[in-house]
């Protein structure tokens, strides 16, 4: 995948390319936003499988990959901007998708620019997810993305002890793969002895709690989609473990309350979904209408 960028009034903006060069000749293009703690490179097996002439753009989101000194304010309307900014770039309408947090930035970017997107494609994420009445949405944060933002924090002695870091995860060890190892050596910044994770971790701590604070607001863009939109959910969670992150009474719920339509992709979880082979295939028939 060939590195570009994207101009924005804070600078580059870096995205991954996969197939032809935009603008170009015109052809079909996916562009993709990834989740909290991750990068474009999470896309690289989905880019892998789209038809001959189809281009994939998959964003480092700001304070990620290669755009992680790009500064704030984050959260989902600012992420919806760059993924409008991109668009434009491309001078055309794109098919647009997000996995996790990137589904909840591609829903706002296709409620708000309809005009720039041909289809929405959320992938395990996307649908408001249930806050008790009451609840402290830092004690919520630290709850859910704590131990992730811990990991930003600690450094590892060498590349391959950050990579076991990732090998060793119970959602990726048994689907481990050559994109699984580029994915995590990607995210590898720093000196030896110091080595540690590109990701801002104000960035993901401020779009973690906009999605606690405003999840209300994403029920508000599914009902007010206009564009075709699929919701494809794993069955396995962040750990690999059942349920989903996606329960399936939520799933029925927001199918029935928008034009969302929802398919389950068996046998993967919240990170195999776009990592592994069959999975990666499925969603690319589905981002092309095939």
């Amino acid at each position: 995948m060939d590195t570009v960028e994207i101009p924005t009034p804070d600078g580059p903006l870096h995205a991954l390319r996969s197939g032809p060069a935009v603008p170009g000749d015109g052809g079909p293009v996916v562009l993709a936003a990834h989740g909290i703690t991750a990068s474009a490179m999470s896309f690289a097996a989905v880019a892998r499988a789209l038809p001959a002439g189809w281009t994939l753009l998959a964003l480092d989101l700001r304070g990620r990959g290669r755009s992680n000194t790009l500064p704030g304010p984050f959260g989902m309307d600012r992420h919806a901007e760059d993924l409008a900014a991109t668009a434009r770039q491309v001078g055309r309408p794109v098919v647009l998708t997000g996995q996790s947090m990137g589904a909840y930035a591609a829903l706002r970017a296709a409620t708000r620019f309809p005009d720039l997107f041909t289809r929405l494609v959320l992938i395990d994420g996307g649908l408001p997810l249930p806050v008790p009445a009451g609840a402290d949405p830092d004690a919520v944060l630290e709850a859910t993305l704590g131990p992730a933002i811990l990991r930003l924090r600690m450094t590892f002695p060498t590349e391959e002890a950050y990579v076991e870091l990732f090998r060793n995860h119970p959602a990726m060890a048994a689907s481990w793969n050559d994109d699984l190892d580029a994915y995590a050596r990607y995210d590898i910044t720093g000196d030896p002895g110091a080595i540690r994770s590109r990701v801002d971790p104000a960035a993901v701590a401020a779009d973690g709690r906009d999605l606690i604070v405003n999840a209300a607001t994403f029920g508000a863009d599914l009902e007010a989609l206009t564009l075709p939109a699929d919701l494809l959910y794993a069955p396995r969670g962040m750990f690999g473990q059942e349920p989903g992150i996606l329960p399936r009474p939520l799933v029925e719920r927001w199918t029935a309350q928008s034009p969302l339509r929802a398919e389950l992709i068996p046998d993967c979880n919240h990170y195999t979904i776009l990592t592994d082979p069959k999975p990666a295939a499925r969603i690319s028939e589905v981002l092309t209408g095939s």
